[in-house]
């Protein structure tokens, strides 16, 4: 059997919202597996074991621009070790400095946004001077350039953490930013219901599926039970079925329908998202801690 280590339900904890006990429960039945351990608590507490963590995998911060005339816009990922790091002044330049070279010069990935040139140097000699300079590894993560079929808004939250680029047709430049502060807030994993993979639909049928079970329902009303819970879910991930954040009588799509305008496309950029962080022993930690000041 897996050893459940404080750190691990430490982390359930975090991701879930959930109590203690029933993460490190779910950690047990799920022989240490997170992924199921969090599927676990979805199916025993509901909705609200599927938090998403509040703590990123990694520090950086993302960097956007736009053209002058709205028409291009780019959104990029720079990751470095501590956030002390993501608020160098340096730092925050050069990744700002990306992002209008994606803009101009639509490289085609990172290895070749490394080769292009920026002043008398090149992109990746400027990031390995930067890296003797402030003495920790900084590598470029991913970006998106986004031509435009109406204009570009943007937005960028809690210390260059969150960014959005949004191409709005119609409405005006202030939709264009609230949608992406709405985006940002809310964090859509797709424009649309037809957006959303199988795979994803296939993963919450199978939640809802589980928790109904346990109703002791006639299987025509678990059916149902289903379905609803399926169509919720898909309300709550995409864009268009969201509430607005500024107004809890509207969606997103009543928002647009009123201002005669349509979302094409939106990028959102979470910094640390998908990056797998390393798992300590909290426990552990403040132990060798506490002993270590016992000795001094």
């Amino acid at each position: 059997m897996a050893e459940i280590t404080a750190g691990m339900v430490k982390e359930l904890r975090e991701k879930t919202d959930a109590p203690m006990m029933e993460c490190k429960k779910a950690l047990t039945e799920a022989a240490g597996d997170l992924t199921k351990a969090e599927e676990i608590l979805r199916v025993k507490l509901g909705n609200k074991a599927s938090k998403a963590a509040s703590r990123v995998a990694a520090e950086g911060i993302v960097g956007v621009h736009v053209s002058a005339d709205g028409a291009l816009g780019a959104i990029i990922e720079v990751n470095c070790e501590t956030d002390f790091v993501a608020k160098n002044e340096d730092f925050i330049s050069f990744v700002n400095t990306l992002a209008q070279i994606v803009v101009e010069k639509n490289p085609s990935d990172v290895a070749t946004l490394s080769l292009l040139s920026l002043g008398d140097t090149t992109v990746e000699d400027e990031r390995k001077r930067l890296v003797g300079k402030i003495g920790e590894n900084l590598s470029i993560r991913r970006f998106v350039r986004v031509p435009a079929k109406g204009k570009i808004g943007q937005y960028i939250h809690g210390g260059a953490k969150i960014g959005v680029v949004v191409d709005i047709v119609g409405g005006d430049a202030e939709l264009g930013r609230d949608l992406a502060m709405h985006i940002a807030a809310a964090k859509p994993v797709a424009l649309s219901k037809d957006e959303v993979s199988a795979d994803v639909i296939k993963k919450e049928r199978d939640i809802a599926a589980a928790k109904a079970a346990e109703s002791g329902k006639p299987a025509n009303i678990v059916e149902k039970m289903v379905e609803g819970s399926v169509q919720k879910f898909l309300k709550e991930v995409t864009l268009l079925g969201q509430i607005y954040v500024k107004n809890d009588k509207l969606t997103i799509e009543a928002l647009l329908k009123s201002k005669a305008a349509s979302v094409s496309s939106f990028v959102l950029f979470v910094v640390g998202e998908g990056i797998e962080k390393k798992v300590t022993d909290f426990a552990a930690e403040v132990k060798a801690q506490a002993d270590m000041a016992t000795r001094v």
